[in-house]
């Protein structure tokens, strides 16, 4: 059977970008443009508007030339405006090649945004898609506002198709503006126009206000549209637009008579990067890209898995760059921990497990975090075992900050019970810290892992002398890892953290 081929159109970089607090800069644009088209091998992308800065001129300018040498120029879009060729102008200093017009699907819209009757708009548009064609400009055409044009004035969208079949354009874009669709209704609705205007190519954009957006792509898809906008992780104006990676998961799992182009494989990655650029922090329970979606808590699940995969669906990690994790607390119980234990090449005997268990039992009833890399800790605690004592303890520290000058640490380290002493400076106390720590590793020629992430909680409602906890994020080779550190000292928390990670390597 052929599968009917469905373009995949990402506009985190325009639509994305009105989330509200993002702002991408010129280069962070550049790189996700170059991972967007060849990592995650999306077949477009919409990546500004038009006329909004001179930061955004140099992005598109700099996407553009670099689209230009790589053969993607055809698949780099820009939305315009209807403007009397304000819009056009600004394509041709930017040197983009495709328009995205945005135009009225509404007659409530037209009537009351712009004040001009049917003809008069559709007047203007064919004058903006002419001028287009003659600087070599290809046209695609939004109709804002269309699923309330549907629903409210059914007889105007038509009426806009009928002028638009007669236009040289490329692809007609129906976007849900509101996020007010359910899925029936996008059945209905794109199912009507499909099948009045057969030879024109259509893209639906959802949005995602009452959670309907995943719902509303499939039915889009079902009537038979053949494109699609998305963003990654989801992002956009209000409550976002159709996520990228929940869209590809579902099409490539229930819908087997479509096919697309994008890479499961880089989802996660390309997710965890717009996230660190924009500081818009992914869900943990968001679908395929969340830090929890992977994770089984209840050890019945853990024990499941090991018997069959009885909890297993289609949804595994692997596909997606990832792997499974079982969480450790109050409902982990020994089959969470078994496997953990596995992971990290450590054996207990049914008693020593029960003894563990109970104690992450205990951790977990007082909302203590437990992570795989605790485990060797509480195994020393709980058991007392010679096996898994602290190999690496930070003895002692000087942390100095004084303005006007560079932060610096004087550390006393011992390992395997020699003492190393450095001292450092850096662009803060913690940095300092692990310049000093790094020395004293260069010394061993032992490479210490990099930092990916550093994040600090304090208990909601304290005061300024509340317990600091400290979680670090580490990557040691293809392996990241968690260590967390509490003090009243946030410093102080950090250096714990670290020595913990000092330990676990």
């Amino acid at each position: 059977m052929n599968k009917r081929r469905i373009e995949i159109m990402d506009t985190t970089l325009r639509d994305g970008e009105q989330t509200s607090g993002v702002s991408f800069s010129v280069s962070e644009k550049l790189t996700l443009a170059k991972l967007l088209l060849e990592e995650l091998q999306v077949d477009r992308i919409e990546v500004a508007s038009a006329r909004v800065s001179e930061g955004e001129l140099k992005a598109v300018q700099n996407i553009t030339t670099w689209a230009k040498e790589m053969g993607y120029l055809d698949r780099v879009e820009v939305l315009t405006f209807v403007d009397n060729g304000v819009s056009i102008k600004w394509m041709q200093k930017a040197g983009a090649k495709v328009q995205n017009l945005l135009t009225k699907g509404s007659l409530n819209h037209l009537t009351y945004q712009l004040k001009k009757t049917p003809e008069q708009h559709f007047k203007a548009i064919a004058d903006s898609i002419a001028q287009a064609n003659e600087q070599g400009i290809y046209t695609n055409v939004y109709l804002e506002d269309w699923s309330n044009g549907m629903r409210n004035s059914r007889d105007y969208v038509f009426q806009y198709l009928d002028f638009l079949v007669t236009q040289p354009i490329k692809r007609v874009m129906l976007p849900d503006t509101l996020g007010v669709l359910t899925h029936s209704e996008t059945n209905e609705f794109i199912g009507s126009i499909i099948s009045k205007y057969p030879d024109i190519h259509f893209d639906f954009h959802g949005h995602n206000d009452y959670d309907l957006s995943v719902a509303n792509v499939m039915e889009a898809l079902r009537a038979g549209c053949h494109g699609l906008h998305l963003t990654v992780n989801g992002m956009g104006e209000r409550a976002g637009n159709a996520p990228l990676a929940s869209v590809v998961a579902v099409i490539n799992d229930f819908m087997p008579h479509l096919e697309i182009a994008v890479r499961e494989s880089s989802l996660n990655k390309v997710s965890k990067l717009v996230s660190a650029f924009t500081g818009f922090g992914i869900p943990a329970n968001k679908p395929i890209v969340g830090d929890n979606v992977f994770t089984q808590t209840a050890g019945i699940h853990a024990d499941g898995d090991s018997k069959k995969n009885l909890y297993f669906n289609d949804l595994l990690p692997e596909r997606f760059g990832r792997k499974r994790k079982y969480a450790l607390g109050k409902t982990s119980g020994k089959a969470n921990i078994q496997k953990n234990l596995q992971e990290l090449g450590l054996t207990l005997n049914d008693d020593e497990l029960g003894k563990v268990t109970q104690r992450i039992i205990d951790l977990g009833d007082k909302k203590e975090t437990v992570t795989q890399e605790d485990l060797p800790y509480i195994i020393s605690d709980v058991l007392g075992s010679e096996g898994y004592e602290v190999k690496v303890v930070v003895k002692s520290y000087v942390l100095t900050h004084s303005k006007g000058l560079k932060p610096s640490t004087t550390v006393a380290v011992e390992i395997d019970g020699v003492s190393y002493e450095e001292n450092a400076q850096g662009d803060g106390q913690f940095d300092a810290f692990m310049n000093a720590v790094r020395k004293v590793y260069q010394s061993k020629k032992i490479e210490l892992p990099s930092l990916v992430d550093y994040a600090v909680r304090i208990p909601p409602g304290s005061n300024s002398d509340a317990l600091c906890e400290t979680i670090i994020t580490w990557k040691n080779g293809s392996k990241e890892f968690i260590t967390r550190g509490l003090d009243s000292d946030q410093t102080v928390s950090a250096i714990k953290a670290t020595e913990k990670m000092l330990n676990i390597i």
